[in-house]
């Protein structure tokens, strides 16, 4: 056996056993609680279009008690798939509203308004996960840790699929010390993200969005 291929299998059965043996989950599946309904958290969703609709579907399990969304169309859409949920178009109003009445925020917005939306629902000691990026400054990012830290709060920044149980596996065999110091890291990427000029013209905006309000802090 070359020792490539038996630092492999003993990479595979040591992290494995590892893992086994502190309690943590290992298999291909996801490990779901089964939860009543005292046990569910009250979830305020800003932004329910696109990646922010995924999201509202990965917690299926919680209890979704207000929408909110810049765009009268997914709002819509959404809120008739959650029909105990309030609805909202601006994410100020509804914090304010239903403060009493939420535990989590999801954070799905554009991207410029990720940062304010993190705030307020963190100034109102609510648990946050924003999508990235979590801010656009360096400054704004240590405001958002630095309240989350006041607040005592659970924070997650949603990066595409980092979160699944592969990345976690990884990320446990490594702080557990199983394959010993890492030194060095490399990644290649070759997707290239241009598709070529955008032409912004002057088409107004459509009437089921509000644009007053998807502008932000813009």
């Amino acid at each position: 056996m070359s020792r490539r291929a038996s630092r492999r299998l003993f990479l595979q059965h040591t992290s494995a056993a590892g893992l086994l043996a502190a309690g943590l989950h290992v298999s291909g599946a996801p490990a779901r609680a089964s939860l009543s309904a005292n046990d569910k958290l009250n979830i305020a969703a800003i932004g329910v279009a696109n990646k922010g609709g995924h999201n509202i579907d990965e917690l299926a399990g919680q209890n979704f008690v207000a929408l909110c969304d810049v765009d009268e169309t997914y709002l819509t859409q959404w809120g008739e798939k959650h029909p105990q949920a309030r609805r909202y178009r601006d994410y100020r109003v509804m914090l304010e509203k239903e403060a009493k009445n939420i535990d989590a925020v999801v954070v799905s917005t554009a991207d410029h308004t990720h940062a304010p939306a993190a705030s307020v629902a963190l100034d109102l000691g609510k648990h946050v996960y924003c999508e990235k990026p979590l801010s656009h400054t360096v400054a704004e990012a240590r405001a958002l840790a630095k309240l989350a830290k006041k607040n005592k709060l659970a924070t997650q920044m949603g990066t595409q699929i980092h979160a699944t149980d592969n990345y976690r596996r990884v990320v446990e065999i490594i702080q557990g010390g199983v394959i010993g110091p890492v030194h060095a890291v490399y990644n290649w990427c070759n997707k290239g993200w241009s598709n070529g000029r955008f032409n912004c013209g002057t088409t107004p905006a459509p009437k089921n969005l509000d644009w007053d309000l998807w502008l932000g802090p813009a």
